[in-house]
């Protein structure tokens, strides 16, 4: 075993490569404790070199309708009109925060989303 802090693009493709060969490693076996330490150096990388940035507050409730089949129709009885949700789809309208309280409860999108402030 040779896991090691990742520092360059090399380093890291290698540390992909290797944890793939050993993912099915059994746990508390050398290529168990391996892999673990493997996903520990490779997940810090990815947080160095490829964070993920805060999802925008409509495209979480356009991804989150997208799951869950819902049309700009069925939040018309959470929210208001048509034209009112068009609005508030189409960046024309804020999100207040009732309705960020109501896509929280009734969407399951994190709280922390919608107060994000996106555009």
């Amino acid at each position: 075993m040779n896991v090691r802090v990742l520092k360059n693009e090399q380093d890291y493709e290698a540390a992909l490569h290797r944890a793939d060969e050993i993912f099915n490693a059994a746990p508390g076996t050398a290529e168990g404790e391996e892999v673990e330490l493997l996903f520990l150096v490779i997940k810090d990388y990815e947080d160095k070199h490829y964070p993920i940035l805060p999802l925008d507050p409509i495209e979480a409730l356009k991804l989150a309708m997208a799951e869950k089949g819902i049309k700009n129709k069925d939040l018309t009885e959470l929210i208001g009109s048509k034209g009112y949700v068009s609005a508030i789809l189409n960046r024309k309208k804020p999100l207040t925060l009732k309705m960020a309280r109501l896509f929280h409860q009734k969407l399951g999108i994190p709280a922390e989303t919608l107060l994000a402030g996106g555009d």
